[in-house]
């Protein structure tokens, strides 16, 4: 249905920098916040690199990854932060997917 994976956000540990792709400025600034804070506590929490992004059929994938030389990345509790976060915010997921689906 998309061409590709569009990138939601990011942040990461190494560079400490969070980023909103643009073509999203028009969601709402609370929306907006909280996906900056839950991007930022990930890393802050586990380390690495947090990156929200639709696949091709317009499904929200959190995908976390680390450089190989990070010692210090928690590679099993960024595998439960996901879950945690797949749990906590599913409701915001969904209705992020839906606006995806809408204006993509």
């Amino acid at each position: 249905m998309y061409q590709e994976n569009v990138v939601l956000c990011s942040a990461s540990k190494y560079n400490q920098k969070y980023y909103l792709n643009e073509d999203f400025n028009s969601l709402p600034d609370a929306v907006k916040q909280e996906l900056k804070i839950m991007c930022v506590l990930f890393t802050e929490d586990v380390g690495g690199i947090l990156v929200l992004e639709f696949d091709e059929e317009g499904n929200l994938q959190i995908k976390t990854e680390a450089y190989e030389e990070d010692i210090l990345y928690d590679e099993i509790g960024s595998v439960l932060k996901v879950k945690q976060m797949r749990t906590q915010k599913q409701e915001l997921f969904e209705q992020l997917e839906q606006y995806f689906h809408a204006f993509f």
